[in-house]
């Protein structure tokens, strides 16, 4: 190897990917903290399919990896261990709050910051202490339900569904399901709030 040249790690075969996808289904599903029996009746794969699948005993096949990409929410690419393209904005790195996971989607480090985080079933009820500080939260809903303490209100909210609050009144967002939660936020950390535009007004027709 010429001076100053760096080793490249050896490329793994088709067949490393496909013996490392069992081991990454087991590891997914732990970290989910989903059942084979649940896991089962959202992907219509039976348990013992699904088991034989992660222990490696039966081979992955499209069938097989796209309902499982659709219950966990992630690309296929995840699923597979495919290399990385070597851009940072398809690869972000998770981030760890205690047992949350918590994905930058900005690099920015003023204005508006938008972020991903994945929130484990059943937060502790020791845990649920509101806290207040300076800044705007805009808050949707992925998949799961989301619990809401701001303030005197307690809400209650599911996918599809958005919230915003100054982060002045005193909240704590959390999950208290027994399913992952996951959610979009974007933070003004200076109270700078996410600009909603309405839908343009109809233009008066010319018979008018």
């Amino acid at each position: 190897m010429a001076h100053g040249q760096e080793a490249r790690p050896p490329e793994r075969t088709t067949a490393d990917v496909v013996d490392a996808v069992g081991p990454r289904l087991r590891a997914l599903r732990a970290h989910r903290d989903v059942t084979l029996a649940a896991l089962s009746e959202q992907t219509g794969i039976s348990v013992s399919t699904l088991s034989r699948l992660e222990s490696g005993q039966r081979k992955p096949t499209l069938e097989l990896l796209l309902p499982l990409a659709r219950a966990y929410q992630v690309p296929l690419d995840d699923l597979v261990g495919a290399p990385a393209t070597g851009d940072p904005r398809v690869h972000l790195k998770p981030e760890r709050h205690g047992a949350r996971v918590v994905i930058p989607l900005t690099k920015r480090t003023g204005g508006v910051r938008s972020f991903k985080q994945v929130l484990p079933p059943n937060d502790p009820p020791g845990e649920r202490v509101q806290q207040s500080h300076e800044g705007y939260e805009w808050v949707y809903v992925l998949s799961g339900r989301l619990r809401l303490l701001l303030g005197e209100h307690d809400l209650d909210l599911g996918p599809g569904e958005v919230v915003e609050f100054d982060t002045h009144t005193p909240h704590w967002v959390g999950n208290t399901t027994d399913r992952v939660t996951e959610i979009l936020c974007l933070y003004g950390p200076q109270g700078e709030r996410a600009h909603v535009r309405s839908r343009p007004a109809p233009r008066p027709s010319a018979e008018g």
